[in-house]
């Protein structure tokens, strides 16, 4: 007989199986990122339908998959769910919906197998219940929550940008909020925020080193022709800049990891659209995949777009 244990989790992907069956992708606590067959689920009085659910969470009695040939691997199958938590308000609300699938997208990039995921278990359920509370009426604090919950998952797993600090100089950086002109660089291949002057002196250095390299040497300071060796200059990568932020924009990404970001009245500060975006362009290129659901958030949430449904 195959082996059957329990596990804590939620669903975050499914697809069709066969006629009547599904597959579940499910975060787990105890085992990290599982994928199982919910047999039946897809039948009208299935008591796995609802519990296969998107965004569910079961407690599961799951049956190790068994194959008659060691190489070739076999799904394990779902026996019993009882769900302890269920997010109805997600589904709902478009915007709502579209911020959790993007979310999930991102822990399905970072969530490891056959090991236990727990803090990463309870910070996907943390943003999808703050998700869940938010009044229907402020939509673009929907996009303030997501890049909340974007910027958390991807500190979590080692990646989120450097947004206090100067990536070339360390130097703290404090946006300048009364100066409509202040900017600052973002480097999505370096990791984070630029001071601008100093990477324009960088390049400025750089040329000044380039000229000095390539003139000519004065016949009087010619090398000895018999003496072989070179000199190896060392040169600091001049990063390149993707995005140029305003003081509003750094400052609303430096707060994103403090908890009282959420206290900050969103509701009409398009401002978040594009951290969002900053962020989502960030989080594609550290994981290396395109968000799919992002897609849904550009066209929820454009600009002059009303997000109340």
């Amino acid at each position: 007989m195959s082996r059957t244990y329990k596990a804590t989790g939620i669903n975050l992907k499914t697809q069709p199986l066969g006629e009547s069956d599904k597959i579940v992708t499910i975060l787990t606590q105890e085992f990290g990122l599982i994928r199982a067959i919910a047999p039946g689920a897809r039948k009208h009085n299935s008591s796995l339908g609802g519990r296969s659910g998107m965004f569910v969470v079961n407690e599961l009695l799951i049956s190790q998959g068994r194959s008659s040939q060691p190489s070739t691997p076999t799904l394990d199958r779902i026996t019993q769910a009882e769900t302890i938590k269920t997010y109805p308000g997600l589904t709902k609300d478009l915007g709502k919906l579209a911020a959790s699938q993007y979310l999930a997208e991102i822990v399905l990039c970072q969530a490891l197998s056959e090991h236990p995921q727990e803090e990463l278990y309870e910070v996907i359920n943390e943003h999808l219940q703050r998700l869940e509370a938010l009044p229907k009426s402020q939509g673009l604090d929907v996009v303030a929550h997501l890049a909340h919950g974007v910027f958390h998952l991807l500190a979590l797993g080692g990646l989120a940008p450097q947004v206090q600090f100067c990536c070339l100089t360390e130097r703290p950086l404090t946006p300048d909020l009364k100066n409509p002109n202040w900017q600052v660089g973002f480097s999505i291949p370096a990791g984070g925020t630029i001071c601008l002057q100093a990477w324009e002196q960088l390049i400025k250095e750089r040329e000044k080193r380039r000229k000095e390299e390539n003139s000519p040497v004065p016949s009087s300071q010619s090398p000895v022709p018999n003496l072989r060796y070179q000199t190896v200059v060392h040169h600091q990568d001049i990063p390149k800049i993707s995005s140029r932020l305003g003081a509003k924009e750094l400052d609303m990404l430096q707060h994103l990891s403090q908890p009282e970001i959420m206290q900050i009245d969103a509701a009409s500060d398009y401002g978040w659209l594009s951290v969002e975006q900053i962020l989502r362009q960030y989080a594609q290129y550290h994981l290396g995949r395109p968000i799919r659901s992002a897609t849904l958030i550009d066209s929820y949430f454009a600009p002059n777009h009303d997000a109340i449904v």
